[in-house]
């Protein structure tokens, strides 16, 4: 996981430690680092905010050694991860009952399958979720649900084929408030996130479904598409938080900075494998450890 930007980095601070006390040298590989960054999925105006940063710092005299660049580097990302206030879907369920969550994201992203992996972990947690298939276009897509909900034993709600999301979504709510559901989670439509027609849906099921908080799920093998597919869903129908999908087979390591940075929302969990249990909190700290060297 991040194997890749975490040997580019590696690499840069051990030229650069080299070169610490000769200014024009440590600039040029700065600026070869910023391309470097770019090359791991980095977001190009977030690879230029960080060396930025990190060049300022070398002109005021703060890193003169191996240490102050491995910290200087730290502090830089995690204040670029931080200045987003991260939720906590978990306890935030107990405010509102039924607690409704939109979920959003292109076909083939995971996003059907993150859904059930979310329902078992509220589950595991004492809840009632119920998933909600108000995908009535794609062929196969109540199937792909109902078969995860059949794995995992968690009721799945559906409408007909060819009938409006937003009212099966409206339905689902009703049935789920009648029946006790702590957790509605409801599953939409995923055609390309350039389909301005989806757009419209979504922001219908938005306006209806009056959710609690509207989650994206993007694959990070996708790379730089995951970045412009956050942007995209964000600007169209704003979103709350991410879902990091097959994170655990991800080598670059730039999207979860790019996407935090870019459109200033939280990455909240990453999938971490195909068990309905290999799903995990994304901590900024962990992550800033899997692409960093030790500081010795």
């Amino acid at each position: 996981m991040f194997s890749k930007l975490r040997k580019a980095l590696s690499a840069f601070i051990e030229h650069a430690s080299r070169i610490l006390f000769s200014k024009k040298e440590l600039e040029e590989l700065i600026e070869e680092l910023k391309y470097t960054l770019i090359e791991n999925d980095v977001a190009y105006e977030v690879a230029e905010k960080l060396t930025e940063d990190l060049l300022l710092l070398v002109e005021e005299n703060r890193v003169r050694s191996r240490k102050d660049l491995i910290n200087a580097l730290r502090e830089i990302i995690i204040s670029m991860l931080k200045h987003v206030e991260g939720i906590d879907i978990i306890k935030e369920v107990n405010k509102h009952k039924p607690y409704k969550i939109v979920f959003l994201g292109v076909n083939g992203v995971g996003k059907t399958t993150t859904i059930a992996k979310i329902a078992v972990l509220y589950r595991d947690r004492g809840y009632k979720p119920l998933m909600v298939a108000a995908d009535t276009f794609r062929a196969g897509a109540q199937e792909q649900l109902r078969y995860h909900g059949s794995k995992v034993g968690i009721p799945v709600f559906a409408g007909k084929y060819g009938s409006d999301p937003a009212a099966v979504a409206f339905d689902a709510i009703v049935y789920a408030e009648k029946r006790g559901y702590d957790v509605v989670l409801i599953d939409t439509a995923g055609r390309m996130h350039t389909d301005m027609d989806l757009v419209a849906e979504l922001k219908k099921i938005v306006r209806v479904v009056k959710p609690h908080r509207k989650i994206l799920v993007v694959d990070a093998l996708t790379g730089n598409d995951a970045v412009e597919q956050a942007r995209f869903f964000n600007d169209a129908v704003g979103i709350d938080a991410v879902i990091v999908a097959k994170a655990d087979a991800y080598e670059q390591g730039g999207v979860p900075l790019s996407i935090v940075y870019t459109i200033n929302k939280p990455i909240i969990l990453l999938g971490i494998g195909q068990g309905y249990k290999d799903i995990k909190p994304f901590n900024i700290q962990e992550y800033v450890d899997k692409i960093l060297p030790v500081n010795a």
